[in-house]
């Protein structure tokens, strides 16, 4: 049995779904945050549960073949990359093997899972931060959670953030300790300003900056202004958000718009997006182009289809399915989401399109029962997947395509099965690496209709 606080010496075989290394003492399962497969390692046991271990690394023994020094000096303490010490090529190798295995082993699927689909250079990708504001030793901080804690790690500059975010954590560490403006702490409640939100246009070079307070009177505001205009290049933004609840949640309920415009604008393809401080948008824009066209490509569009996107979010898969269908249905259960939507239907001129807020399980069976049909189904669903409902009422509809994506390989391996039980083959799964150095991974599947369904 293992013991706690004993050290082991462990051969890591295999990855968490969190990116953490899996190995086995006697048979016994033990999770070792910083493992890589492949590894040999010292670990120290720090907690022991009914039917696994977690372990602390205390030396790399003999090191795995893709084991590489993370290029961020804080990659081992900071929450938001899981696996910078993993050589980029291994990464994308070990996200194939993750959903392969996944859909093997739940799905109980023999698919065709193609290699995983990465960047030229996966640094500097992501187009939104959040940064919490905090104080340490009377010095302003910025930066991002240590792993498992609310602890901020100070982050000068981050390696898969866009690099103008230097420019915008420095210019509001400026004016906080200029002014003397008051950060919040979680545990008394008090204090101003609680977090940094950027968001960059990657095509158009627009730039917001937002600063979540807990209070609605911000002061010196016309200096951070002032700051923030001389010291980044690009912006258009400049938003407040009031949120004095005491939550986790970082907006509130109001926005005030301090200078320019309330929202920046960016492209996916030739499709034109408006952001604002709240709207949903995809993080990395290069692969969210790779992603839908591999969608597109598997809807296998001809012009005369009629389509659902359900979980369609602010409609951007759904205008990519328009320019090349006769009819799209996007369902979504965020209302304002929905109105974003609508907006970005309008604003591409894509008048083929129909948005419904509500849930997916309630609204598909609704348009079902109307009569329509739908050649092509997409979905996108939270890492929880679909409700049964849906995925039932989807093979009513006997489209002949379904096009599955998903952020969570387990619950896309579930769905699958249970869509193949309803007369659908899974004829090709392709990964996508929409965020490298972390342990997540998107999916896109290709399903066929092998027969016709007489569940009506």
């Amino acid at each position: 049995m293992v013991e706690n606080n004993k050290v082991y010496e462990i051969k890591i075989d295999d990855m968490g779904h969190s990116g953490e290394g899996v190995g086995k003492v006697e048979g016994f399962t033990v999770f070792v945050e910083g493992g890589l497969p492949e590894d040999l390692l010292k670990v120290k046991i720090t907690q022991v549960k009914k039917n696994y271990a977690i372990g602390r690394l205390i030396e790399v023994i003999a090191p795995a073949p893709g084991r590489i020094s993370a290029p961020c000096p804080i990659a081992h303490r900071c929450g938001g990359c899981q696996i910078m010490h993993m050589d980029y090529s291994v990464q994308l190798k070990t996200k194939q093997k993750r959903v392969e295995e996944t859909i093997k082993r739940i799905g109980k699927l023999d698919a065709i899972v193609h290699p995983t689909l990465g960047m030229d250079n996966p640094y500097e990708y992501r187009n939104k931060a959040q940064f919490p504001v905090g104080m340490m030793k009377g010095k302003v901080i910025m930066g991002f959670y240590e792993k498992g804690s609310h602890q901020i790690v100070d982050t000068p500059y981050c390696h898969i953030q866009h690099p103008i975010n230097v420019d915008i954590v420095n210019a509001v560490k400026e004016y906080i300790t200029r002014h003397g403006v008051s950060v919040y702490d979680e545990k008394t409640g008090k204090g101003l300003i609680r977090h940094l939100v950027t968001k960059v246009g990657y095509t158009t070079g627009d730039i917001m900056v937002v600063l979540i307070t807990n209070g609605r009177s911000l002061p010196h505001q016309q200096e951070l202004i002032e700051l923030l205009k001389n010291n980044v290049k690009g912006l258009k933004s400049v938003i407040q958000n009031v949120n004095e609840r005491n939550t986790n949640v970082i907006f509130g309920r109001e926005t005030i718009t301090l200078y320019g415009s309330d929202k920046i604008v960016d492209y996916i393809g030739d499709l034109r997006f408006n952001i604002s401080a709240q709207s949903f948008f995809q993080v990395n824009p290069i692969q969210t182009k790779v992603l839908y066209d591999k969608a597109l490509e598997y809807a296998g569009l001809k012009g005369e289809e009629t389509v659902f996107d359900i979980y369609c979010g602010i409609g951007t898969i759904s205008l990519f399915l328009a320019k090349k269908a006769k009819k799209v249905y996007g369902v979504e259960v965020v209302e304002e989401a929905i109105k974003d939507a609508k907006e970005n239907a309008a604003l591409n001129n894509l008048k083929n399109t129909e948005f419904y807020a509500g849930e997916a399980e309630a609204i598909v069976p609704k348009l079902y029962d109307k009569g329509i049909r739908a050649e092509v189904v997409v979905v996108d669903p939270p890492r929880k997947g679909c409700e049964e409902i849906v995925l039932d009422t989807i093979a009513n509809m006997n489209p002949e395509r379904i096009v599955y994506v998903s952020c969570n390989p387990a619950t896309l391996a579930r769905d699958l099965a249970y869509l193949e039980e309803k007369g659908y083959r899974t004829v090709e799964v392709q990964p996508v690496d929409m965020f490298p150095h972390t342990a997540h991974v998107e999916t896109v599947v290709l399903m066929s209709r092998v027969k016709v369904n007489t569940m009506f």
